[in-house]
């Protein structure tokens, strides 16, 4: 299986994983890192080298960060580099969460199944319009 690392800014990664419980049940081989305001970048690294090791026996790592550039995804980068089977994503969305809890234990296809999840991410920033209905003007017979 492979295994799942979510983080970023606050409580972006227990907020997000409290959302993905929700919808889909507790997951296995599936972890996350906060980087609360207290926190230094050393302590997030040092959350991030215990989760990534948690998922050791995975097949690959994904892991998902807020924003690209920010420290969360920086410290990730600088620790996933090395390793072969991490991939590292920025810009994460429920909808990216919820599709990979679903599908990563028929897809072994680490680059596939992140291509997938990029495009799904995508596919879910929407926005939202009401559209009136075109009024058409009716003739009175009567005249005015």
């Amino acid at each position: 299986m492979i295994g799942l690392l979510v983080t970023g800014h606050a409580n972006f990664g227990s907020g997000m994983t409290s959302s993905v419980n929700l919808i889909a049940g507790e997951q296995e081989a599936y972890q996350y890192v906060d980087f609360l305001p207290t926190y230094s970048t050393e302590d997030l690294a040092g959350g991030l080298t215990k989760a990534m090791d948690e998922l050791k026996d995975c097949e690959g790592i994904i892991i998902f960060t807020d924003l690209m550039g920010g420290t969360p995804f920086n410290t990730a980068a600088q620790l996933g580099r090395d390793k072969e089977n991490v991939r590292i994503l920025a810009g994460t969305n429920l909808p990216m969460l919820v599709e990979v809890v679903m599908s990563r234990k028929f897809m072994d296809d680490l680059d596939g199944l992140v291509d997938s999840l990029l495009q799904t991410g995508k596919e879910q920033v929407a926005k939202f319009e009401i559209k009136k209905a075109e009024q058409t003007e009716t003739e009175d017979e009567d005249g005015i």
